[in-house]
């Protein structure tokens, strides 16, 4: 559970609307739930998260209240998809997330401790989220970024290897992960997760200018036409 700064009324009150929460579901023990059960069954809290609990854009973050619960309930959450989602293009969304965080962007690529991975958490679910809204520049904003973290990770890790080479079907493959995306923790475990799973069925490419395994001479030397 996230740590709160006590001598902030607004943080200890948010404290206790996630402890009564967080009993609620306790006794009640729903095998899944999402902002309607809350609204129906802890009306107070409901109304205390739409009033006080709001992202840069000012929609209801409901990612905030499920960090907070118990690690249990937080599995049990149900993201709220939207059926008919209408692609649109709307910069002022992106940029309100953008210029909140101007100062900590290099935490997209280079986080130095936790709490930038904590900042860096934040500023790619809220471009998620209004990615999932339709706005097809918050999509593009956040493959610009996440592209490279992939690229590194084909280098480091070898249960991801085999995507090297597959740029255009990556991309496709951020994009499902945000249009699938709930609450599952940090977005970039998701979509690593998702990588190196689709990763065992595909083929590895090679360049004709990597070395053969023997060592002698490269893949181009060999071949025959």
């Amino acid at each position: 559970m996230l740590h709160f700064n006590l001598t902030n009324p607004f943080n200890m009150k948010f404290e206790i609307i996630i402890e009564n929460l967080n009993q609620i579901l306790k006794e009640k023990k729903p095998i899944k739930f999402d902002r309607s059960w809350i609204e129906i069954n802890a009306t107070g809290v409901y109304q205390y998260i739409c009033e006080n609990i709001r992202t840069e854009n000012n929609d209801v973050d409901w990612d905030k209240v499920t960090i907070c619960l118990d690690r249990p309930f937080q599995r049990r959450w149900i993201w709220q998809k939207q059926k008919d989602v209408k692609y649109y293009q709307c910069q002022s969304e992106v940029d309100a997330i953008l210029n909140k965080y101007k100062d900590k962007l290099y935490t997209f690529l280079a986080p130095i401790d936790e709490s930038d991975k904590h900042i860096q958490h934040w500023i790619i679910i809220g471009l998620v989220r209004i990615g999932q809204k339709g706005n097809t520049l918050a999509q593009e904003e956040i493959i610009k970024w996440i592209i490279y973290i992939v690229y590194d990770w084909i280098d480091r890790y070898p249960q991801i290897r085999r995507w090297k080479g597959y740029s255009d079907e990556i991309e496709d493959k951020i994009k499902g992960c945000i249009r699938c995306y709930r609450y599952t923790g940090s977005f970039l475990t998701y979509l690593f997760r998702t990588l190196e799973y689709s990763a065992r069925g595909k083929p590895p490419l090679y360049s004709l200018d990597e070395p053969t395994r023997y060592g002698k001479g490269t893949r181009v030397d060999f071949l025959i036409i």
